[in-house]
Protein backbone atom coordinates (compact mmCIF):
# COMPACT_ATOMS: atom_id res chain seq x y z
CA UNK A 1 0.00 0.00 0.00
CA UNK A 2 1.38 3.53 -0.10
CA UNK A 3 1.21 5.42 2.56
CA UNK A 4 3.02 9.18 3.40
CA UNK A 5 5.96 8.93 5.95
CA UNK A 6 8.60 10.90 6.93
CA UNK A 7 12.28 10.18 5.85
CA UNK A 8 15.41 10.25 6.88
CA UNK A 9 17.99 10.38 3.83
CA UNK A 10 21.07 12.00 5.71
CA UNK A 11 22.02 13.19 9.08
CA UNK A 12 21.86 17.10 9.64
CA UNK A 13 19.24 17.28 6.95
CA UNK A 14 15.91 17.57 7.16
CA UNK A 15 13.04 14.84 7.31
CA UNK A 16 11.37 14.22 3.51
CA UNK A 17 7.71 13.67 4.20
CA UNK A 18 6.92 11.59 0.78
CA UNK A 19 4.93 8.58 -0.38
CA UNK A 20 6.22 5.25 0.43
CA UNK A 21 5.51 2.09 0.22
CA UNK A 22 4.18 -0.67 2.63
CA UNK A 23 4.20 -4.05 2.05
CA UNK A 24 1.56 -6.21 3.92
CA UNK A 25 2.09 -7.54 7.00
CA UNK A 26 3.61 -11.14 7.57
CA UNK A 27 3.52 -13.93 9.95
CA UNK A 28 2.91 -12.87 13.23
CA UNK A 29 2.96 -9.26 12.26
CA UNK A 30 0.72 -6.66 12.55
CA UNK A 31 -0.39 -3.45 10.64
CA UNK A 32 -1.43 -0.50 12.47
CA UNK A 33 -3.08 2.76 11.07
CA UNK A 34 -0.98 5.76 13.15
CA UNK A 35 -3.08 8.06 15.40
CA UNK A 36 -0.42 10.01 16.95
CA UNK A 37 3.33 9.37 17.22
CA UNK A 38 4.89 11.65 19.84
CA UNK A 39 8.55 14.24 18.97
CA UNK A 40 11.09 12.30 20.80
CA UNK A 41 14.78 13.25 21.19
CA UNK A 42 15.79 9.70 20.88
CA UNK A 43 14.75 10.25 17.01
CA UNK A 44 16.59 13.61 17.17
CA UNK A 45 19.75 11.67 18.23
CA UNK A 46 19.66 9.94 14.27
CA UNK A 47 18.63 12.87 13.16
CA UNK A 48 21.91 14.89 14.24
CA UNK A 49 24.23 12.30 13.62
CA UNK A 50 24.69 11.68 17.41
CA UNK A 51 23.34 7.79 16.67
CA UNK A 52 24.36 6.24 13.29
CA UNK A 53 22.10 3.81 12.49
CA UNK A 54 21.90 2.92 8.69
CA UNK A 55 20.02 5.09 6.43
CA UNK A 56 17.83 5.95 4.79
CA UNK A 57 15.21 5.32 7.55
CA UNK A 58 11.43 6.07 8.98
CA UNK A 59 11.87 7.23 12.35
CA UNK A 60 9.24 7.20 15.06
CA UNK A 61 8.67 4.87 17.96
CA UNK A 62 6.27 6.75 21.00
CA UNK A 63 2.94 5.86 19.05
CA UNK A 64 -0.03 4.89 19.18
CA UNK A 65 -2.93 3.54 16.89
CA UNK A 66 -5.63 1.06 15.80
CA UNK A 67 -4.61 -2.47 14.31
CA UNK A 68 -6.03 -2.09 10.88
CA UNK A 69 -4.81 -5.70 10.03
CA UNK A 70 -3.28 -8.80 11.20
CA UNK A 71 -0.65 -11.51 8.86
CA UNK A 72 -0.85 -15.03 9.84
CA UNK A 73 -0.49 -16.59 12.92
CA UNK A 74 -1.14 -13.40 15.03
CA UNK A 75 -2.90 -14.40 18.73
CA UNK A 76 -2.75 -11.09 21.01
CA UNK A 77 -4.13 -8.28 19.12
CA UNK A 78 -7.21 -8.68 16.46
CA UNK A 79 -8.69 -5.47 14.06
CA UNK A 80 -9.98 -2.84 15.69
CA UNK A 81 -7.92 -3.00 19.04
CA UNK A 82 -6.47 0.26 20.13
CA UNK A 83 -2.59 -0.36 20.68
CA UNK A 84 0.44 1.38 22.02
CA UNK A 85 3.15 0.91 19.95
CA UNK A 86 6.12 -1.16 21.76
CA UNK A 87 9.78 0.01 20.59
CA UNK A 88 10.95 -3.53 22.39
CA UNK A 89 9.19 -6.15 21.42
CA UNK A 90 10.74 -9.20 22.53
CA UNK A 91 10.58 -13.35 21.98
CA UNK A 92 8.64 -13.88 25.18
CA UNK A 93 11.19 -17.32 25.65
CA UNK A 94 14.89 -16.38 25.94
CA UNK A 95 16.59 -15.73 29.77
CA UNK A 96 15.66 -12.12 29.68
CA UNK A 97 11.97 -13.07 28.59
CA UNK A 98 11.64 -15.70 31.52
CA UNK A 99 13.30 -13.85 34.18
CA UNK A 100 10.54 -10.63 33.38
CA UNK A 101 12.75 -7.94 31.71
CA UNK A 102 11.52 -8.01 27.81
CA UNK A 103 12.79 -4.62 27.43
CA UNK A 104 16.32 -6.46 27.60
CA UNK A 105 15.08 -8.86 25.08
CA UNK A 106 16.06 -8.38 21.55
CA UNK A 107 13.40 -10.19 19.97
CA UNK A 108 15.24 -11.93 17.37
CA UNK A 109 19.17 -12.11 16.47
CA UNK A 110 18.26 -9.48 13.14
CA UNK A 111 18.90 -5.74 13.17
CA UNK A 112 17.02 -3.27 15.31
CA UNK A 113 16.15 -1.18 12.42
CA UNK A 114 14.19 -4.34 10.61
CA UNK A 115 11.76 -6.66 11.37
CA UNK A 116 12.22 -9.87 13.02
CA UNK A 117 13.09 -11.87 9.72
CA UNK A 118 15.71 -9.59 8.83
CA UNK A 119 13.97 -7.83 6.17
CA UNK A 120 11.76 -4.14 5.97
CA UNK A 121 8.44 -3.87 4.93
CA UNK A 122 8.73 -0.12 3.89
CA UNK A 123 10.49 1.21 0.23
CA UNK A 124 10.48 4.28 -1.66
CA UNK A 125 8.28 4.51 -4.58
CA UNK A 126 11.60 3.81 -6.67
CA UNK A 127 12.06 0.63 -4.93
CA UNK A 128 14.75 1.51 -2.55
CA UNK A 129 14.87 -0.34 0.66
CA UNK A 130 13.81 2.13 4.18
CA UNK A 131 15.08 0.80 7.61
CA UNK A 132 12.37 1.00 10.64
CA UNK A 133 13.25 3.05 13.59
CA UNK A 134 13.21 0.60 16.60
CA UNK A 135 11.25 -1.69 14.34
CA UNK A 136 8.55 0.90 15.16
CA UNK A 137 8.99 3.56 12.06
CA UNK A 138 5.92 5.57 13.39
CA UNK A 139 6.21 9.12 11.48
CA UNK A 140 4.05 7.81 8.95
CA UNK A 141 0.44 6.96 8.48
CA UNK A 142 0.22 3.34 9.14
CA UNK A 143 3.54 0.79 10.37
CA UNK A 144 4.03 -2.83 10.26
CA UNK A 145 5.14 -4.09 13.45
CA UNK A 146 5.64 -7.55 15.37
CA UNK A 147 3.02 -8.68 17.25
CA UNK A 148 4.82 -7.93 20.58
CA UNK A 149 5.13 -4.49 19.41
CA UNK A 150 1.34 -4.02 19.38
CA UNK A 151 0.08 -3.83 22.68
CA UNK A 152 -4.10 -3.98 22.94
CA UNK A 153 -5.21 -1.06 25.60
CA UNK A 154 -8.33 -0.05 26.41
CA UNK A 155 -10.21 1.99 23.52
CA UNK A 156 -11.24 5.00 24.92
CA UNK A 157 -7.78 6.78 25.65
CA UNK A 158 -6.94 9.45 23.62
CA UNK A 159 -4.79 8.51 21.31
CA UNK A 160 -2.49 11.40 21.62
CA UNK A 161 -2.27 10.20 25.50
CA UNK A 162 -1.47 7.16 24.86
CA UNK A 163 1.34 7.90 22.34
CA UNK A 164 3.35 9.40 25.25
CA UNK A 165 2.62 7.00 27.48
CA UNK A 166 4.48 4.54 25.12
CA UNK A 167 7.39 5.97 25.85
CA UNK A 168 8.04 9.01 27.74
CA UNK A 169 5.73 8.03 30.14
CA UNK A 170 6.91 4.51 30.93
CA UNK A 171 10.45 5.35 30.89
CA UNK A 172 10.22 8.07 33.48
CA UNK A 173 7.20 6.80 36.03
CA UNK A 174 8.86 3.08 35.05
CA UNK A 175 12.64 3.96 36.09
CA UNK A 176 11.41 5.18 39.90
CA UNK A 177 8.56 3.02 40.13
CA UNK A 178 10.48 -0.26 38.27
CA UNK A 179 14.01 0.47 38.47
CA UNK A 180 14.93 1.95 41.45
CA UNK A 181 12.11 1.49 43.55
CA UNK A 182 11.73 4.51 45.28
CA UNK A 183 9.98 4.21 48.63
CA UNK A 184 8.23 6.62 50.28
CA UNK A 185 9.18 9.22 52.32
CA UNK A 186 12.74 9.02 50.25
CA UNK A 187 14.62 12.40 48.58
CA UNK A 188 15.02 12.14 44.78
CA UNK A 189 16.85 14.43 42.46
CA UNK A 190 15.62 14.73 38.81
CA UNK A 191 18.35 16.14 36.44
CA UNK A 192 16.46 17.14 32.89
CA UNK A 193 12.83 18.42 32.75
CA UNK A 194 12.01 17.03 29.63
CA UNK A 195 9.21 14.82 28.78
CA UNK A 196 11.45 11.94 30.51
CA UNK A 197 12.26 13.69 33.32
CA UNK A 198 8.77 15.43 34.26
CA UNK A 199 7.40 11.83 34.30
CA UNK A 200 10.54 10.81 36.50
CA UNK A 201 9.00 13.51 38.81
CA UNK A 202 5.76 12.58 38.94
CA UNK A 203 6.80 9.21 39.48
CA UNK A 204 8.23 10.10 42.26
CA UNK A 205 5.15 11.61 43.47
CA UNK A 206 3.19 8.75 43.34
CA UNK A 207 6.11 6.53 44.95
CA UNK A 208 5.25 8.82 48.11
CA UNK A 209 8.80 11.04 47.83
CA UNK A 210 9.24 13.71 50.48
CA UNK A 211 11.41 15.82 48.83
CA UNK A 212 11.57 16.29 44.61
CA UNK A 213 14.44 18.63 43.32
CA UNK A 214 14.19 19.53 40.13
CA UNK A 215 17.35 20.46 37.57
CA UNK A 216 17.34 22.01 34.46
CA UNK A 217 18.36 25.40 32.35
CA UNK A 218 14.94 25.98 30.79
CA UNK A 219 12.67 28.37 33.53
CA UNK A 220 9.92 27.08 31.63
CA UNK A 221 10.84 23.80 32.36
CA UNK A 222 10.96 24.06 36.03
CA UNK A 223 7.64 25.67 36.46
CA UNK A 224 6.28 22.30 34.37
CA UNK A 225 8.04 20.46 36.87
CA UNK A 226 6.46 22.05 39.83
CA UNK A 227 3.05 20.91 38.30
CA UNK A 228 4.32 17.68 38.38
CA UNK A 229 5.42 17.37 41.58
CA UNK A 230 9.07 18.86 42.02
CA UNK A 231 8.81 21.10 45.83
CA UNK A 232 12.43 22.48 45.01
CA UNK A 233 13.50 23.69 42.06
CA UNK A 234 17.33 24.50 40.78
CA UNK A 235 18.29 26.14 37.87
CA UNK A 236 21.81 24.62 36.64
CA UNK A 237 23.39 27.48 35.53
CA UNK A 238 23.35 29.37 38.73
CA UNK A 239 26.41 27.06 40.25
CA UNK A 240 27.02 23.65 40.71
CA UNK A 241 24.28 21.40 41.13
CA UNK A 242 25.68 18.22 43.00
CA UNK A 243 27.06 21.01 46.19
CA UNK A 244 23.62 22.75 46.01
CA UNK A 245 21.50 19.94 46.67
CA UNK A 246 24.14 18.14 49.52
CA UNK A 247 23.72 21.29 50.74
CA UNK A 248 19.87 20.87 50.83
CA UNK A 249 19.29 17.76 51.83
CA UNK A 250 21.78 17.61 53.99
CA UNK A 251 24.18 14.91 52.88
CA UNK A 252 22.75 14.13 49.16
CA UNK A 253 19.69 12.43 48.29
CA UNK A 254 18.50 8.95 48.24
CA UNK A 255 17.73 8.60 44.67
CA UNK A 256 18.98 10.84 41.42
CA UNK A 257 17.53 10.34 37.89
CA UNK A 258 19.49 11.56 34.97
CA UNK A 259 17.34 12.43 31.94
CA UNK A 260 19.50 14.04 29.41
CA UNK A 261 22.19 12.37 28.05
CA UNK A 262 25.01 13.97 28.87
CA UNK A 263 28.12 12.69 30.87
CA UNK A 264 28.21 15.66 33.20
CA UNK A 265 25.05 15.66 34.19
CA UNK A 266 25.43 12.14 34.74
CA UNK A 267 28.15 12.99 36.97
CA UNK A 268 26.44 15.44 38.80
CA UNK A 269 23.21 12.80 39.67
CA UNK A 270 26.36 10.72 40.97
CA UNK A 271 27.76 13.11 43.00
CA UNK A 272 24.60 14.34 44.25
CA UNK A 273 23.13 11.12 46.09
CA UNK A 274 23.97 10.21 49.54
CA UNK A 275 26.66 7.30 50.96
CA UNK A 276 24.58 4.53 49.82
CA UNK A 277 22.40 5.98 47.51
CA UNK A 278 20.79 5.19 43.93
CA UNK A 279 21.66 7.76 41.00
CA UNK A 280 20.00 6.42 37.76
CA UNK A 281 20.34 6.95 34.67
CA UNK A 282 17.71 7.10 32.11
CA UNK A 283 18.72 9.67 29.52
CA UNK A 284 19.85 8.58 25.76
CA UNK A 285 23.62 9.69 25.24
CA UNK A 286 25.18 10.38 22.42
CA UNK A 287 27.20 7.05 20.99
CA UNK A 288 30.57 8.32 21.67
CA UNK A 289 29.60 9.59 24.84
CA UNK A 290 31.94 9.05 27.61
CA UNK A 291 31.36 9.41 32.23
CA UNK A 292 34.27 9.26 34.42
CA UNK A 293 33.80 8.95 38.06
CA UNK A 294 36.65 7.84 40.45
CA UNK A 295 36.72 4.64 41.17
CA UNK A 296 37.66 4.62 44.27
CA UNK A 297 34.53 6.40 44.79
CA UNK A 298 32.17 3.10 44.43
CA UNK A 299 33.41 1.01 47.38
CA UNK A 300 33.85 3.71 49.41
CA UNK A 301 29.92 5.43 49.57
CA UNK A 302 28.79 1.95 48.13
CA UNK A 303 27.02 3.56 45.55
CA UNK A 304 24.56 1.77 43.31
CA UNK A 305 24.57 2.92 39.92
CA UNK A 306 21.85 1.70 37.65
CA UNK A 307 20.25 2.25 34.04
CA UNK A 308 16.85 2.20 32.87
CA UNK A 309 15.95 0.96 30.00
CA UNK A 310 12.50 1.83 29.05
CA UNK A 311 11.99 2.22 32.71
CA UNK A 312 12.36 -1.61 32.95
CA UNK A 313 9.07 -1.71 31.42
CA UNK A 314 7.21 -5.10 31.02
CA UNK A 315 5.09 -3.59 27.92
CA UNK A 316 2.40 -5.86 28.25
CA UNK A 317 1.57 -5.31 31.82
CA UNK A 318 2.63 -1.97 32.77
CA UNK A 319 1.41 0.21 29.60
CA UNK A 320 -2.07 -0.63 30.22
CA UNK A 321 -1.67 -0.39 33.59
CA UNK A 322 -0.54 3.42 33.26
CA UNK A 323 -3.39 4.00 30.75
CA UNK A 324 -5.83 2.83 33.82
CA UNK A 325 -4.08 5.60 36.19
CA UNK A 326 -3.96 7.76 33.66
CA UNK A 327 -7.73 7.41 32.68
CA UNK A 328 -7.96 7.12 36.53
CA UNK A 329 -6.57 11.14 37.15
CA UNK A 330 -4.33 9.54 39.06
CA UNK A 331 -1.30 10.21 36.15
CA UNK A 332 -0.99 13.35 34.41
CA UNK A 333 -0.63 12.86 30.61
CA UNK A 334 -2.54 16.06 29.56
CA UNK A 335 -0.25 18.72 31.02
CA UNK A 336 3.06 17.15 28.78
CA UNK A 337 1.13 18.05 25.61
CA UNK A 338 2.39 21.16 24.82
CA UNK A 339 1.73 21.60 21.49
CA UNK A 340 0.13 18.91 18.63
CA UNK A 341 1.48 19.17 14.97
CA UNK A 342 0.43 17.60 11.48
CA UNK A 343 2.88 15.46 9.97
CA UNK A 344 4.02 17.67 7.38
CA UNK A 345 5.28 19.98 10.11
CA UNK A 346 7.15 17.56 11.49
CA UNK A 347 10.80 19.27 10.97
CA UNK A 348 9.00 22.60 12.90
CA UNK A 349 8.11 19.82 15.39
CA UNK A 350 11.75 19.09 15.95
CA UNK A 351 12.63 22.71 15.89
CA UNK A 352 10.67 23.49 18.52
CA UNK A 353 11.87 20.56 20.94
CA UNK A 354 15.72 21.56 19.69
CA UNK A 355 15.02 25.28 21.44
CA UNK A 356 13.73 23.98 24.50
CA UNK A 357 9.93 25.44 24.02
CA UNK A 358 7.92 22.18 24.77
CA UNK A 359 7.53 19.72 27.25
CA UNK A 360 6.40 17.49 24.45
CA UNK A 361 5.15 17.99 20.70
CA UNK A 362 2.81 14.97 19.26
CA UNK A 363 1.74 14.54 15.81
CA UNK A 364 -1.67 14.06 15.03
CA UNK A 365 -2.23 11.47 11.99
CA UNK A 366 -6.04 10.91 12.74
CA UNK A 367 -8.98 13.19 14.30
Amino acid sequence: MEIRAAVLYEANTPLVVEPVRLDDPKRREVLVRIGAAGVCHSDYHVMKGEWRPPLPMVLGHEASGTVERVGAGVERVRPGDRVILNFRPNCGWCDHCSRGEPVLCNGSESDRWLLFDGTTRLHTLSGRDLHHFARVASFAEYAVVPESGAVPVRGDVPLDAAALIGCSVMTGVGAVINTARVEAGSSVLVIGCGGVGLNCIQGAALAGAERIIAVDVKANKLEYATRFGATDVLDASEGDTASRVIELTGGGVDYAFEAIGLSRTIVDCYESTRLGGTPVVGGMAAEDEVMTIPALSLPRTEKVLRGSWYGSARPWVDLPKMVDLYMGGRLKVDPLISRTYPLEEINEAYGALDRGEVARSVLLMED
